[in-house]
């Protein structure tokens, strides 16, 4: 592809030029407000997404889906409901789980998602599933959260008893505070996350 300057001579367009187009129709209002409004057993979950040079990434996208507190997996008619006359976001109905969200990071590449905390679902521990969208990346990428807490339940958990402990603490959340949880995505590099690969 070429880009015509009539001041001058024919350009060689940038090559990566594949995105990320996240910030048009895939974001929504409240996309991170996973847990109804107002939920005794409501938990935070945010941190920020790196590149392999430790920088923030302002335009990266997650989406979080994960089982309720009794190790269900919500079935519901999705996390957002529109207007059958105008088509416009009308919110989530604020009463039940879908367990699922999307959010985009921030200037600071920062997010975050108030959800439940998932129980164990057969011989895993409790976790969030995770996939992330960000620049550079052709395919999204698939990783875990997991809780502090549910340590015995990780010593038992077929994904973590298969790694070294240092890549392990990875995928484990640090908690910041009652109901508060840190998970930094870290692409490449120093600490980077533990990504999963399906077939």
């Amino acid at each position: 592809m070429t880009r015509i300057d009539t001041a001058g001579p024919a350009l060689p367009t940038p090559s990566h030029t594949v995105g990320p187009f996240y910030g048009h129709a895939l974001p929504f209002p409240g996309g991170g407000e996973i847990a109804p409004v107002g939920h005794p057993g409501t938990i935070t979950l945010q941190g920020y997404v790196y590149d392999g040079e430790g920088k923030p990434l302002p335009d990266a996208l997650l989406e979080l889906w994960g089982a309720d507190p009794e190790g269900k997996v919500a079935h519901v008619d999705g996390s957002m409901r529109r207007d059958p006359a105008t088509g416009g976001f009308l919110g989530r109905n604020g009463v039940e789980f879908t367990g699922w969200g999307r959010v985009q990071t921030d200037s600071n590449g920062h997010w975050s998602a108030r959800t439940l905390r998932p129980a164990a679902r057969g011989a895993s521990a409790p976790y969030v599933s995770v996939c992330v969208f960000a620049r550079g990346l052709l395919v999204h990428l698939y990783t875990r959260i997991y809780l502090p807490g549910d340590e015995a339940a990780h010593a038992a958990d077929p994904l973590l008893t298969r790694l070294e402990p240092q890549r392990r603490s990875t995928l484990v959340a640090a908690e910041e505070g009652p109901g508060s949880y840190r998970f930094d995505v870290r692409l490449q590099g120093e600490g980077e996350t533990v990504f999963l690969e399906f077939r």
